[in-house]
């Protein structure tokens, strides 16, 4: 069943376009996770699917019109969300419980969320990374089968951000659908089931992370620094180029590494440092957009 509907949304404003034919569904259960930089639509989409702005095309959560499912099915987290500075974070969880009838344990969600030893903070003094996790709580609060979530992680530090992906991975496995826009690759590539590349209002591609990278990612890469001569490349049987005191070999597995080695180290072939990759999301997203995302959601460089 497809809890997430969308068919050729487009939005504009004024002469901006900011949704231009997007075109998506996502499964009961599944997580889906948009991917793109500040600019790009995400917000857009989200208020779009959520019944919070109109928008050209069609849009079905449970089948139904947003505006006419039940509130306690969704759980949305805006990407601004500004409550009560004089509530602590408790108090804050707490009232957004008490909005609904039957919903999850206040103290339940401070632990899952990793806030039970600041709870009593006042939210105005929370750290920016603690107010994040506060309001993913806030929205987790009514036990919601869909879970939207806009940007979740932004602002919260690295062990803070591995939590809160072990909790969305934990609700995706009790049967939640979860839909989260990110500008982080990694939290995309650890999160989700698949991946949708959203680039200029326009979905580019969609996909299992694996598949993305394996289509678009390219080779895997072993680059070895040291000062060589050009004949170091005919010593083995891979791809290679030098540059800068710099030999990469292409598409080099790990288990290759040794062997590579070995014939340098037969040959007398000294080097200084090995360093190998492996291909990823930022590497999909640069093929298909032309485009580099910073940690901050900005765009670092268009190569097209």
């Amino acid at each position: 069943m497809d809890v997430v509907v969308a068919e050729n949304l487009r939005r504009t404003y004024g002469e901006t376009v900011a949704l231009d034919g997007v075109s998506l569904s996502v499964s009961e259960g599944e997580v889906f996770g948009l991917v793109g930089p500040n600019g790009a639509g995400k917000t857009t989409l989200v208020r779009a699917l959520t019944g919070t702005t109109d928008a050209e095309g069609t849009v079905a959560l449970f089948g139904a019109d947003p505006r006419a499912v039940e509130e306690e099915r969704i759980g949305l987290l805006p990407q601004e969300f500004d409550p009560p500075d004089r509530l602590t974070a408790r108090e804050l969880i707490s009232y957004y419980r008490g909005l609904y009838d039957d919903g999850r344990p206040v103290e339940e969600l401070l632990a899952d969320v990793g806030m039970d030893d600041s709870a009593d903070t006042y939210y105005e003094n929370l750290s920016g990374g603690q107010k994040r996790r506060t309001c993913v709580a806030a929205t987790l609060v009514n036990d919601p089968e869909l879970l939207i979530l806009d940007e979740p992680t932004t602002g919260i530090d690295p062990a803070g951000r591995r939590q809160l992906w072990r909790l969305l991975t934990d609700l995706a496995d009790a049967g939640t659908t979860i839909f989260i826009t990110t500008h982080y690759m990694e939290e995309a590539q650890q999160l989700a089931d698949r991946v949708g590349l959203l680039a200029d209002g326009e979905l580019v591609e969609s996909d299992t992370p694996t598949a993305l990278i394996d289509e678009y990612g390219g080779d895997s890469l072993l680059y070895i620094d040291g000062e060589f001569d050009d004949s170091v490349a005919s010593l083995l049987d891979y791809e290679t180029s030098l540059d800068d005191d710099r030999l990469t070999v292409r598409d080099v597995s790990p288990e290759a590494i040794g062997s590579i080695t070995a014939t340098l180290e037969e040959a007398g072939v000294e080097y200084e440092s090995l360093t190998w990759t492996e291909p990823d999301l930022e590497d999909v997203y640069l093929e298909l957009t032309g485009q580099t995302v910073t940690a901050s959601g900005q765009i670092l460089e268009e190569q097209r």
